[in-house]
């Protein structure tokens, strides 16, 4: 991906940085004898310790090693190979029920050059992310693992009829895109409500969309989308979470989570650039510099001393009652939203835990320089 900031050498350092810390974390997230990575490391009295394990983590951070030279890659997977690693998580796709751990691993295998991928593309078209009732971000996977990488477009027709799904799911006015397709049933309270994730992934794969077949409407529709997000963050280049799809307005801000900063908002705009789109690279600046100081605790997400960078800044509250109540008001009244909530809930907290997909996409999103 190109992830060129021309003069930005404050983005540049800052990169390197990001870079070095996933390097340096993603080895403590593996596990070699299940050739899977955790789903997070947690902090705790006892120390920084792994949790759990995750098949769609492992196919992010496989998506990630991709372009790493083969050693980096080795290292990390304890001297396992990617590709072996990958074949592992094909032979499960069968078991899978689940249809963006099918995407996210077909993905993977073309990251990677994988030929060897037919039984993950065969379950991906079992599961019909072209009419199934997926939300909108997994049908985004699939059609980015059908024309993402040098094996060139999979599935043509399948692919084409993804994207016109994804199409479908971009309102008009907001050009903000549902977090469910359209014939989806909607939750009544909070069916208007998407998140960042669903503003990222269709961008970022309607523009790889684009480049593998030349659909100007899927260009058309990632720009419109991406202009909204760039209008609409923060003073301090914060993605906020929540969003309005009817007015394409913020709901509500946070959490405002890491990888939203350093991975998944660049990586929308950048496959955007390279599609042939805007150039956004203030926003990429702005939203990286958010990482090395976040003014609402002062300081950076990114722990050197642990090796780690923590998952997010969110409020002091209980449960997630912020989002409710932004939710519900925002439901009944569009323009309308809880007053005081800063003051009531200040956005302070930090969310100690580390998650090996959040290492994937900053590896994505800025490879290693050439």
């Amino acid at each position: 991906m190109d992830t060129c900031l021309e003069g930005a050498t404050g983005a540049g350092r800052l990169i390197e940085s990001l870079r070095r810390l996933a390097l340096h974390a993603l080895p403590r997230m593996y596990l070699p004898r299940q050739r899977r990575f955790v789903f997070c490391i947690r902090r705790t009295p006892a120390g920084d310790l792994p949790e759990g394990v995750s098949r769609r983590y492992t196919a992010i951070s496989l998506i990630g090693l991709a372009s790493e030279p083969p050693s980096v890659a080795g290292s990390i997977l304890a001297g396992q190979d990617p590709a072996q690693v990958c074949r592992s998580l094909i032979d499960e796709t069968g078991a899978m029920t689940d249809l963006g751990e099918v995407a996210l691993t077909l993905w993977a295998a073309r990251a990677l050059g994988l030929e060897a991928n037919k039984a993950a593309l065969a379950h991906l078209e079992e599961l019909d992310p072209a009419k199934g009732p997926w939300p909108t971000v997994e049908v985004a996977w699939s059609l980015a693992a059908l024309c993402y990488g040098s094996l060139g477009l999979s599935q043509p027709a399948l692919a084409e009829r993804i994207a016109r799904r994804l199409l479908a799911s971009q309102d008009v006015e907001s050009d903000l895109f549902a977090h469910w397709p359209p014939e989806v049933p909607r939750s009544r309270l909070r069916g208007h409500v998407l998140c960042f994730a669903d503003l990222v992934y269709p961008t970022q794969a309607l523009s790889h969309y684009y480049i593998a077949s030349g659909m100007e409407e899927a260009l058309m529709a990632a720009r419109r989308c991406a202009r909204r997000m760039v209008q609409l963050r923060g003073p301090a280049g914060q993605w906020w979470w929540h969003y309005d799809v009817r007015t394409g307005n913020v709901v509500e801000r946070y959490p405002v989570y890491s990888v939203h900063q350093d991975g998944m908002g660049p990586m929308a705009l950048l496959a955007l650039k390279q599609a042939g789109g805007e150039d956004y690279a203030q926003a990429v600046e702005r939203s990286l510099s958010w990482m090395e100081r976040a003014p609402e605790i002062g300081r950076s997400l990114m722990d050197e001393q642990a090796g780690l960078i923590w998952r997010k800044v969110c409020r002091r509250e209980p449960g997630k009652l912020s989002r409710g109540l932004q939710a519900a008001i925002s439901g009944a009244f569009p323009s309308l939203r809880m007053p005081g909530l800063n003051w009531l809930f200040p956005p302070k907290n930090v969310d100690w835990e580390s998650r090996p997909y959040h290492m994937g996409w900053i590896l994505h999103a800025f490879g290693p320089k050439a």
